[in-house]
């Protein structure tokens, strides 16, 4: 059984005199986006936890960080524990968070995958492993998912340039896309937890998970898991070079990879990441069904 995402904004009346700023987001079409995800988010960034806890978290995530970096610089080893995060992570999305967050979280790790695969499959010639994250339900959280995900961008992008260097390659526009690896119809996702708990939006949740997550880390895993956010523009460059076209990547506002930023702003920088993996996979899903219709 696939999730069902309840979408707020079909026939949502429009009152001129106090328009609604998540209807006018959801109509606008200059973004490319997946319309059910898109129905989804914004329905979660409309919640009240969002309006009103996020205010209350977010400055109380960022000293817990600076506190926690302080704690890591006497007692680097305490606490760490991989699989420990993991089981926290998977506990907290399991009772805490929103079916339509969790759907959001899920969905990320999917077209992340398939995001990566493209760009493979699109520079002829290079022989990269990829280690595909599919998940459509919560239970993989519990094996390490973040930090895999985190890891096979970094490997992803060595691994894929140094085959470029050694072999002389250069990635170039593609005049025939091979598109075997997006998914064009709707993603798998399980209908995720539902319960009067799960009442937590995505932004609040990350900003909550994010101190968390360099608690039960070492202080070079976390840093590296902050850094591989600046990898959204090496991978819009990338993707952007074969489609022959960058005028809709333009949206990507991590930015430049050799300027690492601090990790007080990871968890709203989490959240770009995310949109920017959405926008990317959707302009994919256009050319895509662009390429079928043009008999390619």
């Amino acid at each position: 059984m696939r999730m069902q995402v309840t979408n707020p904004f079909e026939g949502m009346p429009h009152d001129k005199n106090d328009p609604n700023p998540f209807l006018a987001v959801y109509l606008d079409q200059s973004i490319p986006f997946n319309k059910e995800a898109k129905a989804a988010y914004l329905k979660d960034c409309s919640s009240k936890s969002r309006q009103f806890l996020l205010p209350l978290i977010r400055p109380l995530s960022r000293l817990l960080i600076i506190l926690f970096q302080l704690y890591k610089i006497v007692v680097p080893t305490a606490f760490t524990s991989s699989k420990a995060l993991h089981r926290v992570l998977y506990w907290g999305m399991k009772t805490f968070i929103s079916p339509e967050a969790n759907y959001m979280i899920l969905r990320h790790f999917y077209l992340g995958s398939e995001v990566l695969r493209f760009i493979r499959d699109n520079v002829p010639g290079v022989e990269v492993p990829l280690n595909p994250l599919k998940p459509t339900n919560l239970d993989p959280v519990k094996d390490d998912l973040f930090l895999i995900h985190d890891l096979n961008l970094y490997n992803f992008v060595i691994n894929l340039n140094r085959e470029l260097l050694e072999k002389g390659i250069e990635v170039t526009k593609q005049e025939k896309l091979n598109f075997e690896g997006i998914t064009e119809t709707p993603i798998p996702i399980e209908p995720m937890p539902n319960r009067w708990t799960n009442f937590m939006d995505l932004t609040t949740a990350i900003e909550c998970f994010t101190p968390v997550y360099q608690l039960f880390l070492t202080d070079n895993d976390f840093w590296r898991a902050t850094n591989s956010l600046q990898l959204d523009e090496t991978i819009g460059i990338l993707a952007s070079k074969i489609v022959g076209n960058n005028e809709r990547l333009a949206l990507i506002n991590n930015k430049h990879p050799m300027v690492p930023l601090t990790t007080l702003r990871a968890g709203f920088r989490l959240v770009l990441h995310g949109l920017a993996t959405e926008q990317l996979h959707a302009l994919l899903v256009e050319l895509k069904l662009k390429q079928r219709q043009e008999g390619f």
